[in-house]
Order: C-alpha cells, then sequence, then structure tokens
C-alpha cells in the first residue's frame, strides 16, 4: 500500500519543529555546517510552499557526504559528544529534503526528540529546558498533523499543549522518584568537560582580563546575616609561587583534612553554591573553618576531594581575621623569594633599593605600594602589549595592566628587596541581588592579589591593585574601568533596568538550580526519609514508582472520561434547544432526528420554520458532519441557540 504524501500543512510543522530543536545548537554547531544547515531547512521551506518535487536521490548522496567531511575535518574525528551532535543536526536538515510522506515525517519527528534531549548535553538551565519544551510541542503537533486532517495552527498547537500538560504529572513523579545520577548526562572523559570556564591554575599576563569579559556566573553565596565589607570578599582559589620570568604555577603544597590554623576573630556563615569548573578548588573566602570530607592545604586553599563536576552547596564558616603562617616553614619560605635569573632587570634595580632605603620588611611593603600609587599605573581591560621581560615592561614602558600585572610586578619587587611574597588568584567582591538575598559572582571578578609574609604576623593579604584603582575593590570592576572600557553587558552599571531584570532573571536561575538541578541523591534521599522510607533500594523505587504512577494515571483517565469535549457542547446547546421548543408544546420523539424533526415543526410553526431548518442542518453537520468542520459554523449554532426564544 503506497504510503500517503504530505500535505503543505504536514510539512510546514515538520519544518518548523525542525527549525526550534536545531536552533538552540547553533552554538555549539561548526559555522560552515551550521549555515549548510539554514540554507537547507530553507530549500525544504520553498520547496514546500511552491509544490515543486524534492531534489534526486543523488544529490542528497552528495549533501551527506558533505556534512560527513564538513564533521570530520572540524572535529577530526565522527565519534563523541560534539562530533555526534553536529552530524546528527546536519542528517536532520538533510532528512526534510528527502521527507514526502507520513511514514518519513514520523521518523523527521522521532529524530527531532532526540536533539532536543542533545540540548541537554552541553546546558541543563532554565532557557535549554524552555526551547526543549517549546520544541516538543512543536513536535507532537507535527505528529498530531500527520494523523488528523487539515486544523487551523492555533488549535493544533493548542491540542499539543493539552497532551504536554496532561504528562506534567507523570512527569513529576519520575523526577522525585527515578534514582538521581549525580554528574555531567555526558561521561565521555575526552569532552565531558570541555565546555566550562574559569580559573587555570597558571597565570600570564592577560589571561584574568580575557576571564573577566566573561559574564558568567562562577558561584553565589547566601550569607546568614550581614555581607562581609568589600575588603574581606577575596575568595581565594590557587595560590601561585613559582615563577618562570613569563607564568606564575602553584608551588610545592601539602594538604590535610584540618585546616593548620586556629579560626579567630568574626565569623562570616555562607552557604556557597558553586558551578562546575572541573577543579578542585572551592573558592571560599579566607579562611574557612573544618568541614568533615575537605582537604586544607598549607598555602590555605580549600579543595574538593574530586573536581567540581557538577553543582555543588556547601555550608561554611570563614574567619577574615585569622592570623595564618606565623611558623612557616623555611621551604615554603624561600620558595617565596625565588627569581628566575636574567629577567626583569630594572624590577630587581628597584627592589634593591628599597631594601637599602627601608627600615625592616614593613616599611619595604610600605614603600612599593607608595611607588605602586605614585608611578600613576592605569588599570585597563586592554593593556599594551609587553616585552620579554613582563615585569619591567609593565612598570616602567606601557604602565598600564590589570590585575595581574599588579599582582605580578609587586611579588617581583618584593622578592628582589628580599620579602616572601607569592600571588593568589580567585575572585574579588560579588553583587548583592535584591531578588534572592545572595551574593553573585561571575567570571567577570576574577582577581589576583598577592600575600606578604612578615614575621610576627604571617602571610598578610596585600592588594596592589588597590594602591591605582581602589573603586575595584570598594565597587567591582565596573567602577574601576573607564567609560569607553569594553566591559559584559551584564556587568554594566549604569542601566539600571538592565540591572534589575538580570537580578529578577538570576533569582529565577538560582532557583532551578537549587530546587531542579539541585535534586541530587542526598535530596532525593532525604525526601524518601521524611516519607517513611530511610534507606530505599531499588525495590522500593520501583515499587513506589510503580504505585504512584499508577494513580496518576487512574486520575487522568477519570478525568478523561468525565472531560467535556466539543461535542459534548454541540449536545448541550441542542438540548436546551428542544427544551425551550417543548416549553411551548413541541416535543421531540426520542425516534425523531434533528431534520425531520425540523421539518414537522416548519409545518406546525412557520413563522419558526427558517430558524429551526438552519439550527437543525447546522446541529447534523456538526455532529455527525467531518471533523475539521468550519469553526465559524459552530459559533453560529451555539450563538443562534442562546438568541432563540420562542413564543
Amino acid at each position: 500500500m503506497t504510503e500517503p504524501r504530505l500535505r503543505r500543512d504536514q510539512s510546514g510543522w515538520l519544518l518548523a519543529s525542525t527549525t526550534l530543536t536545531l536552533a538552540p545548537h547553533a552554538e555549539h554547531l561548526p559555522l560552515a555546517l551550521g549555515a549548510l544547515c539554514a540554507l537547507l531547512l530553507l530549500w525544504r521551506g520553498i520547496l514546500a510552499h511552491t509544490g515543486r518535487a524534492l531534489p534526486h536521490r543523488l544529490l542528497l548522496l552528495a549533501l551527506a557526504a558533505g556534512i560527513v567531511a564538513i564533521v570530520q575535518i572540524e572535529f577530526k574525528h565522527l565519534f563523541g559528544k560534539d562530533p555526534g551532535i553536529a552530524l546528527l543536526a546536519g542528517l536532520l536538515s538533510l532528512k526534510l529534503l528527502e521527507t514526502d510522506s507520513v511514514r518519513d515525517g514520523r521518523a523527521v519527528v522521532l529524530l527531532s526528540f532526540f536533539m532536543q534531549l542533545g540540548q541537554f548535553l552541553y546546558q541543563q538551565n532554565m532557557a535549554i529546558a524552555a526551547l526543549a519544551l517549546l520544541g516538543s510541542v512543536a513536535a507532537i503537533a507535527s505528529l498530531l498533523a500527520l494523523q488528523g486532517s487539515v486544523t487551523a495552527p492555533r488549535l493544533r498547537a493548542g491540542a499539543a499543549t493539552r497532551l504536554v500538560l496532561q504528562g506534567v504529572p507523570l512527569m513529576l513523579v519520575l523526577f522525585v522518584l527515578f534514582p538521581r545520577v549525580q554528574g555531567p548526562l555526558w561521561g565521555l572523559p575526552a569532552d565531558a568537560y570541555s565546555s566550562v570556564t574559569g580559573l587555570s591554575n597558571s597565570m600570564a599576563p592577560g589571561d584574568m582580563a580575557r576571564l573577566s569579559e566573561s559574564s558568567e556566573i562562577a558561584f553565589r553565596a547566601a550569607f546568614e546575616g550581614d555581607l562581609p565589607p568589600p575588603a574581606e570578599r577575596y575568595w581565594r582559589g590557587p595560590v601561585l609561587s613559582r615563577f618562570d620570568g613569563h607564568t606564575w604555577r602553584p608551588g610545592r603544597t601539602h594538604a590535610t583534612d584540618a585546616p593548620a590554623y586556629r579560626s579567630q576573630g568574626i565569623a562570616h556563615s555562607y552557604t556557597l553554591t558553586l558551578e562546575p569548573h572541573n577543579q578542585s578548588w572551592l573558592l571560599a573566602l579566607d579562611f574557612p573553618g573544618s568541614v568533615p570530607g575537605l582537604i586544607y592545604t598549607d598555602n590555605f586553599q580549600l579543595l574538593s576531594r574530586e573536581p567540581v563536576r557538577s553543582r555543588q552547596r556547601l555550608t561554611l564558616v570563614s574567619y577574615p581575621h585569622t592570623p595564618v603562617g606565623l611558623d612557616e616553614s623555611p621551604n615554603i619560605l624561600r620558595q617565596a623569594l625565588d627569581l628566575p635569573a636574567g629577567f626583569n632587570p630594572r624590577t630587581r634595580e628597584l627592589g634593591a633599593r628599597l631594601h637599602a632605603e627601608a627600615n625592616g620588611a614593613d616599611d619595604i611593603v610600605t614603600r612599593t605600594i607608595a611607588h605602586f600609587r605614585n608611578s600613576r599605573l592605569r588599570y585597563t581591560l586592554d593593556p599594551a602589549p609587553l616585552g620579554r621581560d613582563d615585569v619591567d615592561s609593565f612598570l616602567f614602558d606601557t604602565q598600564q595592566g590589570f590585575c595581574e600585572h599588579f599582582s605580578a610586578a609587586f611579588v617581583v619587587t618584593l622578592r628582589a628587596a628580599g620579602v616572601p611574597a607569592r600571588v593568589v588568584t580567585g575572585y574579588q567582591g560579588g553583587e548583592f541581588n535584591p531578588v534572592d538575598g545572595t551574593l553573585v559572582i561571575r567570571q567577570s571578578d576574577a582577581h589576583a592579589w598577592t600575600e606578604v609574609w612578615l614575621a610576627g604576623q604571617g602571610w598578610v593579604r596585600i592588594d596592589p591593585t588597590a594602591a591605582s584603582a581602589p573603586l575595584r575593590i570598594q565597587n567591582g570592576l565596573a567602577a574601576a574601568m573607564p567609560d569607553s572600557a569594553h566591559l559584559p553587558l551584564l556587568a554594566r552599571t549604569d542601566l539600571a533596568w538592565l540591572r534589575d531584570l538580570r537580578n529578577r532573571l538570576d533569582a529565577l536561575d538560582n532557583s532551578w538550580n537549587q530546587w531542579v538541578l539541585g535534586y541530587n541523591p542526598a535530596r532525593q534521599k532525604a525526601l524518601l526519609a521524611a516519607l517513611g522510607f530511610a534507606e530505599p533500594d531499588w525495590q522500593v523505587l520501583t515499587a513506589l514508582m510503580g504505585a504512584a504512577s499508577a494513580i496518576v494515571m487512574g486520575l487522568l483517565t477519570i478525568w478523561a472520561l468525565r472531560r467535556r469535549s466539543s461535542a459534548d457542547a454541540i449536545d448541550r446547546s441542542w438540548t436546551r434547544f428542544c427544551r425551550r421548543l417543548k416549553t411551548i408544546g413541541y416535543e421531540r420523539a426520542t425516534w425523531e432526528g434533528p431534520l425531520d424533526f425540523a421539518e414537522r415543526l416548519a409545518r406546525q410553526r412557520p413563522d419558526l420554520a427558517d430558524t429551526v431548518r438552519r439550527i437543525a442542518s447546522d446541529y447534523a453537520r456538526l455532529r455527525y458532519g467531518p471533523a475539521d468542520a468550519d469553526p465559524a459554523l459552530g459559533q453560529r449554532f451555539h450563538q443562534s441557540i442562546k438568541n432563540f426564544r420562542p413564543r
């Protein structure tokens, strides 16, 4: 039996669902492949509109080979998340150009569903979920179009939306009870975390400036009580002690299960919600108290035992005024004085001069800060290129740079003057969101500062950026940049409406992260324990899912059986019409059809003949005629009966 060919409306729905499905993938596709997919979809739309024949199979085979070649050239292989999604995107676009039957249309819909799932391999945020939901509605509408007759797009979309809503209760049951899987949806080690951004474990000129151009959220902090002042909002990341003349890297460290310091002073309690960055550092405020299961290094970093590959929530207490490193080991101090030979001779000379003029280490630090301030160094995201001796070029030639330039130059100067110092990277500041009461720290808040070791004081934080750009510490990156500086749109503070919109979207996104994406195995276990299932195994979970699903399906069945359909509305109006005639003495016999009843009534009441014949004819067409009757006919039928007042 020959498969029926697609109608124009069916082709239109398939094209719409495919376009909505592929649109979110555009940013992940190679430029050439994305352009080719757009051209193929446009080509199919023109063919559907004009009614022309689909292209020959040989041409389709050549296009398929071209798609495979583009993916191979771009990714160097055909296996894995990125090349696999790219290949499917191209083939889905191409599939439309050979789809001319209902059977092929169903294959396009199934591919669309698979590609909607593929969106979550990159991100699982609320925007992606909304796009996937929109694509699913379009795909279901396509299935309805493939099965039914021509219907107005608005009615078709409404029917698809109702079907999706009917599936929501069952979706909630599976969401709550299906065993949670910790970690990303994609597990191949080669590319599971290729898209994460954040701090690196090294620092070279320009690294922080590039990172600060991103408005992505690095983490959020919800404090109990007042926020710490801006001068204490330093979120500690990698500590860099080794310098090769160009790049800073971590030194040798020792890790323990408890901090090497005794916490004291003001305490800040907060919950940290950390975005995945595929590294072990946890970016806590200085200096966190003991938390079981975490790792503390001798350079005061807080680490996780595994790389942070999924969103994590930690409840911490930090004590920023705790003295640390009072009895520092000689090996660490020697490492904090080391400078590579043959680099930055002018900065070495500056350090030697400061050492000769000063009265002790404290005075050297004070004089170095004064030198930086008096040099009128300029804070900018777009510094001039540096020479081989980066620090010399920054301090004496260009005199413009970002935080990594300031911190590196400060440490090199102090080391040349005989004072142990090192670079600390992390984040500084954050913006309070009044909508949900959290402090939001973005990649644009990435920062580098220094720590100096002073006898009797231990390691002391000194931020040389504050000497030239104090507004950076007090009010954030945007306040420290000149008006012409290139900033991420979401980092700008001069647009109040944009800031308010961003805060609301951030709060909504945070709620999604906490309650949907944050529903991890621990939270599922806690919920089930609250319901009386302390240690549920797979058998218990299976029984719970089965029982809950049966209840949901039963309720939906009862609702469907009691649901009033459009046919019910037609019968209700017809019954009202017959009841009004009965009240004036003209009752319809049980065996009498609508047209026969109208004819008998017309003979008995000629004054009502035209009205009752029209109403009876409309009822017969609506009740027993084609399912795709004109919607205007139904409106006329109901309105006619509403206005019918026989006497």
